[in-house]
C-alpha cells in the first residue's frame, strides 16, 4: 500500500513554536504561483480549442510558368567548327540574331560551289526529263502513223481481194460460157461428120467444124487456167491481210515499247531530280545553318561552348537563353504521402528565400512576407529525390509576387488543408495519423 491515509500523517507537536514552519505555513506567493498555475492551465485548454489550419509543407525553387519561357539552350543544328562570336554573356540579343559563325567540317560539303554545282544538275537533268517528253510524243505519233497505215494497207488488201473475187467470178462465167461453146461446137461437129458421111455436107465444112472444136477445147484450157490463177490470187489476198496484221503489230508493239522505256526512263529521271532537288534544299539550308542565330529573345546566361577552332558536334548546346518576358511560377516538391490530399487550384502560400518573412503555418493569415498561390499542375511521376513535384502559380485574388524574383532561387510553400481544432491536430500527429482528406472546391478536370 502506498501509506497516504490521514492517520498515518506525521504530526509535529508545538509546531506553531518553530519560526521557521510558522513562515512555511503562511507565505503569500504560492497562493499567486497556485492561480497562475491554474490560468495557466485554463489558457492552454482554451487554446487547445483554438481552430488550427492544417497544411502540406514544400521545398522548392522559382521556376516559370510555360515551358517556353524557361532558359533555352540554343544548339548547333550541324557539326562544324567555330570560327567567331557575335554575342558574349550579358548580351540582350532579339530572335534571329546571330550568336557565331562555324565553318564545314565534312568533306562532303567541302566544295564552296555546292549550291551552284548541284542547281546546274538539277537543270540538267530538267532538260533531260523534257527530252523524254518529246520523245515520248514522237513515238505516240508513229506509232499513231503505223496504225493508220495499218488500216489503209488492210483496206488495200480487202479491196484486192474483192476484185478478185469479182475476177473469179467474171472467169467462172467465161468459163462456163466456153464449156457451153465447146459442147455446141462438139455437137456440130458430130453433126457435120454424120451429114458428111450422107454426102450432104462437103469436107471443108466437117474441118470448119473441127477447126472451131479444137479452137473451144482450147480456149476452155486457157479459161481454166485463168479461173486457177484467179482464185490462187484471192486467196493470196486473204493471206496478204494476215501477214499484214502481223507486220504491223510488230511494229506498233516495238514502237509501245520504246514509247514504254521512254516513259520508265522519264520516271527515273523524275526520281533522279526529285531527289537531286532535296540535296539542293539541303545543301542551301545547311549553308543557312552556318550561322547560329537566336530563337527568342532574352539574354545570354551562359556560353556553353568556348573559343575559336573549337570543333563542335550536331546538336550540342552552344549557350543558354534566358527569355526576357515570363509568368513566374513556384515547383515545389510534397512527400508521396500528401500527393492524394491535394488537388488543381489549391491554395498555397509561398515565402521566397532573401525575403523578410514570419510564418505560422498554422495561422496562415498571422503569416508575414508569404505570398498566395494555386497548384495549376501536379507531376503524376516521382521524381529523382522521391517526391512529388507541384507547379504553383500565382493567385490573381490576392497581392502580386514580387518582381524582383529570379529563375533558380529558393522557395518555402504550405498547402493549405482542412481547418480542425488545436488538440485534434496534436491528437494527430502523436498518433501519427494523416491530415484530413479535403475537397477543394476547385474540380480538378479529369482527363
Amino acid at each position: 500500500m502506498l501509506n497516504i491515509s490521514k492517520d498515518n500523517a506525521v504530526k509535529i507537536p508545538n509546531a506553531n513554536r518553530y519560526n521557521t514552519l510558522r513562515q512555511l505555513a503562511n507565505r503569500p506567493h504560492y497562493k499567486i504561483l497556485n492561480r497562475i498555475i491554474i490560468g495557466v492551465s485554463i489558457l492552454a485548454l482554451v487554446i487547445l480549442f483554438f481552430p488550427w489550419t492544417q497544411n502540406i509543407s514544400g521545398i522548392g525553387n522559382v521556376t516559370t510558368l510555360r515551358p517556353d519561357q524557361r532558359p533555352q539552350a540554343i544548339q548547333s543544328i550541324i557539326g562544324g567548327r567555330i570560327e567567331k562570336w557575335y554575342v558574349k554573356e550579358g548580351d540582350f540579343v532579339k530572335k534571329g540574331d546571330t550568336i557565331l559563325f562555324i565553318s564545314e567540317i565534312k568533306e562532303e560539303y567541302f566544295d564552296p560551289n555546292l549550291v551552284g554545282n548541284t542547281q546546274n544538275q538539277v537543270d540538267a537533268k530538267k532538260r533531260s526529263l523534257d527530252s523524254y517528253d518529246g520523245k515520248i510524243a514522237s513515238l505516240n505519233a508513229q506509232a499513231k502513223a503505223t496504225d493508220s497505215e495499218r488500216l489503209l494497207k488492210i483496206a488495200q488488201a480487202r479491196n484486192k481481194i474483192r476484185q478478185s473475187e469479182l475476177k473469179i467470178k467474171s472467169d467462172s462465167m467465161d468459163f462456163e460460157a466456153t464449156k457451153t461453146q465447146l459442147k455446141i461446137s462438139l455437137t456440130q461437129f458430130n453433126r457435120s461428120v454424120q451429114l458428111n458421111k450422107e454426102g450432104l455436107k462437103a469436107m471443108t465444112d466437117v474441118e470448119e467444124k473441127r477447126l472451131k472444136l479444137q479452137e473451144s477445147e482450147a480456149k476452155i484450157v486457157t479459161l481454166e487456167n485463168k479461173l486457177l490463177t484467179t482464185r490462187n490470187e484471192y486467196l493470196n489476198a486473204k493471206v496478204e491481210i494476215s501477214r499484214i496484221e502481223a507486220e504491223y503489230a510488230e511494229k506498233i508493239s516495238k514502237t509501245n515499247s520504246e514509247q514504254f522505256t521512254a516513259k520508265s526512263n522519264q520516271f527515273e529521271t523524275e526520281a533522279q531530280v526529285s531527289k537531286l532537288e532535296n540535296q539542293f534544299q539541303n545543301y542551301s539550308i545547311r549553308n543557312g545553318h552556318y550561322y547560329v542565330k537566336a530563337a527568342l529573345n532574352g539574354y545570354v546566361n551562359r556560353a556553353l561552348q568556348a573559343g575559336i577552332g573549337e570543333v563542335i558536334k550536331e546538336g550540342t548546346p552552344i549557350v543558354s537563353i534566358m527569355p526576357d518576358q515570363y509568368d513566374i511560377a513556384v515547383e515545389s516538391y510534397v512527400d508521396p504521402v500528401d500527393l492524394p490530399l491535394l488537388s488543381k487550384g489549391d491554395a498555397v502560400r509561398v515565402w521566397f528565400d532573401g525575403w523578410p518573412t514570419i510564418v505560422f503555418s498554422g495561422w496562415p493569415n498571422m503569416s508575414y512576407g508569404t505570398f498566395g498561390g494555386r497548384i495549376v499542375a501536379i507531376e503524376n511521376f516521382i521524381s529523382d529525390n522521391g517526391k512529388y513535384r507541384i507547379l504553383i502559380a500565382p493567385d490573381p485574388k490576392e497581392a502580386a509576387w514580387p518582381k524582383q524574383l529570379s529563375v533558380g532561387s529558393g522557395t518555402n510553400s504550405i498547402a493549405l488543408l482542412d481547418t480542425v481544432p488545436i488538440w485534434y491536430e496534436l491528437w494527430r500527429t502523436l498518433n501519427g495519423f494523416p491530415p484530413n482528406y479535403y475537397q477543394s472546391k476547385h474540380k480538378t478536370p479529369k482527363s
